[in-house]
């Protein structure tokens, strides 16, 4: 067992880690892609415990409240053909006009524009003329998040991959998939510092308060590094 603290930079709501952060943290213990399931609020700057048991990571706090938990993954979807940079370019131009009219997460560790490159990863994915919820982003990462070898590590990849995939369904529907209850992801190949990315999302399906979305990070020039399937739970609506 560890202890591992979130500090409040990494963030998503103003008072709960990143999902996708925290996510990634219990990921990069499996062996393979992983499934992370969020059981409760995450606390920030607060000492937690990091437990591996044969296949099965697990974060819980102080009193032995159980955070988070993951296991192997069974499945993930299939990625569709990815934008081209401009048109990422393009995706991460839209989001910020719809972000300058309304700050959805100001605090975000992932998606807002209100904190520095290199404070906050900046990863703005929107509409770039695809099919709607057919989303992307231009992303480069700050050295900041460098670590000896000069790669992204895994849980800035997690987090880079979970905000888009709420977005998606506000592009398709109009309103975001809520909060992330559950994040399925395989990195196939960590990104460099400084490099030049593309992340994409779209949505997959709709059950109730359940919205399903996939999501992926490519190289400028579209080889596939990382992907990944969450799980958004979001408000009742009349055609839940």
């Amino acid at each position: 067992m560890s202890i591992v603290t979130i500090a409040r930079q990494f963030r998503g709501p103003p008072n709960s880690g990143n999902g996708g952060y925290v996510c990634g943290l219990l990921g990069k213990e499996m062996d393979g892609p992983s499934t992370v399931i969020l059981r409760a609020i995450i606390p920030l700057d607060a000492p937690l415990n990091l437990a591996r048991e044969d296949s099965r990571v697990t974060l819980t706090n102080a009193d032995g409240t159980l955070i988070a938990e993951a296991g192997p993954a069974s499945a993930l979807p299939d990625v569709p053909p990815p934008p081209s940079f401009h048109q990422a370019q393009t995706g991460s131009a839209a989001y910020e006009k719809v972000q300058s009219e309304y700050t959805f997460h100001p605090p975000c560790f992932t998606c807002t524009p209100l904190r520095a490159d290199g404070d906050g990863l900046r990863v703005f994915a929107g509409s770039y003329g695809a099919e709607p919820g057919q989303i992307a982003a231009a992303w480069t990462p700050h050295p900041a998040f460098a670590d000896r070898d000069g790669l992204v590590p895994a849980e800035i990849v997690w987090a880079a991959l979970d905000c888009p995939g709420s977005f998606a369904w506000l592009d398709k529907l109009g309103r975001t998939g809520g909060l992330l209850g559950t994040m399925t992801a395989e990195i196939l190949r960590r990104p460099v510092i400084g490099a030049p990315y593309i992340v994409t999302a779209w949505p997959l399906e709709q059950s109730g308060r359940k919205y399903s979305s996939g999501v992926a990070l490519f190289t400028k020039n579209g080889e596939l590094l990382a992907r990944g399937q969450q799980i958004w739970i979001g408000r009742a609506t009349p055609d839940a």
